[in-house]
């Protein structure tokens, strides 16, 4: 299981190599914020999360429920892919991009797997497959590392962050 702490949505994933990439990532987390001012025009972000699926029965996810926040947040996905690329960083995956907050992972999971466990079975979230889980408001976006050594509450060990919307 994934630990609450770190409950995120990834928005792109790039490769920093050095310290100075991770500089000109920084530079373009700072850039990014007036585009997604633009983009919200002084609304709120709110995500609501409705159903369980899987990624092939390997990853647990919570879905992002259907809305127009949906769209806000795709053109912010795509205004950061722009962003990283104009600052000559390779970003992006071709998979499209679906937003969700991830669970489980069997990966991360050796226990399991010595276990014969090789699929996440139905039946572990077949009740929670349409319950709703919830809202949360979007007020920051990090530039986290995946290679750092994560925080004691399990997120990410973050380089940089950029707070958006009217959060206290």
């Amino acid at each position: 299981m994934t630990s609450d702490g770190s409950f995120h949505i990834t928005l792109l994933v790039m490769q920093l190599l050095n310290e100075d990439e991770v500089s000109i990532g920084i530079g373009a987390l700072l850039e990014l914020k007036p585009f997604i001012e633009e983009i919200l025009q002084g609304k709120q972000l709110i995500l609501p999360f409705q159903g369980i699926d899987t990624f092939r029965n390997q990853v647990g996810f919570v879905k992002l429920a259907e809305g127009d926040h949906v769209n806000s947040l795709l053109e912010i996905a795509e205004a950061a892919k722009r962003t990283f690329q104009e600052k000559g960083i390779l970003a992006g995956e071709n998979r499209s991009f679906k937003p969700h907050l991830t669970f489980m992972k069997l990966s991360r999971a050796p226990q399991l797997r010595k276990k014969g466990v090789k699929k996440i079975d139905p039946e572990v979230y077949e009740k929670f497959i349409s319950h709703r889980f919830g809202e949360e408001m979007v007020h920051r976006i990090d530039l986290c590392s995946m290679l750092k050594k994560k925080q004691s509450n399990g997120y990410y060990h973050c380089e940089s962050s950029i707070v958006i919307g009217e959060y206290h």
